[in-house]
């Protein structure tokens, strides 16, 4: 099984990182013998950075990225690649990092990655799902994917999903240079960016679960973006 690097951004997530990263390195292991774990810490005022340190000092897999200030998900996702790529990973994952994401599906991502380039961990395929959230948030949810992939032409139904495994070979086509979204955005510029540039993309179910502790940072802003970041995707010349 080829090197996978998980890439964890990370913002005042001091109350889940620690127990977060216990669990999810073994499944990481477990699929993958050559890994290893990057936390991207945005210089959080709650000390996560510091108990990122602490780990990386006992745990010889994981590795910290000190950013000088909060910049977005993207940004941090995308100085994750690039250090990942740097390391000779052949294998790159993207997750949050406050167990909304189960570490027991990471291995299924990885498995699945053998046969497809870009694997999505999908909540609205047969299978997955979502728990603890409202009515609203759902129909909001499945809303703004069914937009997004209606517009855009494609056949993805979790398109602003954050749960992905890439192979390498995605990300260096990607001109990650170029990408400047953040939030849901983000996430359906990389997808429909890999689909564009003919890569097989497969989606695999997951069960979605809400954050039990610390706060989201997902603003009205950074889904607002998403609205118009979608046909814009789509009129652009070369993507």
């Amino acid at each position: 099984m080829p090197g996978a690097w998980l890439i964890l951004p990370t913002y005042n997530e001091a109350v889940n990182v620690e127990p977060f990263v216990r669990a999810v390195l073994p499944e990481l292991a477990e699929a993958a013998p050559e890994h290893r774990l990057l936390i991207v810490d945005d210089n959080s005022p709650d000390g996560t950075g510091r108990i990122a340190d602490s780990l990386a000092k006992e745990l010889e897999a994981v590795e910290v990225l000190h950013r000088a200030q909060k910049a977005g998900l993207g940004v941090a996702y995308l100085a994750g690649f690039r250090r990942a790529l740097e390391g000779g990973a052949d294998l790159i994952l993207e997750m949050d990092s406050d167990f909304s994401h189960s570490p027991s599906d990471v291995p299924r991502l990885i498995r699945a990655a053998e046969q497809s380039d870009l694997v999505l961990g999908s909540r609205y395929v047969p299978g997955g799902g979502v728990t603890d959230w409202g009515l609203l948030r759902r129909a909001l949810s499945r809303g703004g994917s069914l937009y997004a992939r209606l517009v855009l032409r494609v056949h993805v139904y979790d398109l602003t999903g954050g749960f992905k495994c890439f192979r390498r070979e995605v990300l260096e086509a990607l001109d990650l240079d170029s990408i400047h979204a953040e939030g849901y955005g983000f996430q359906i510029e990389l997808t429909y960016r890999a689909l564009r540039a003919g890569f097989r993309v497969e989606e695999i179910p997951i069960v979605f679960r809400e954050r039990q502790a610390g706060l989201s940072k997902m603003t009205a802003r950074i889904a607002l973006e998403a609205v118009w970041k979608v046909p814009a995707l789509r009129l652009r010349r070369g993507v």
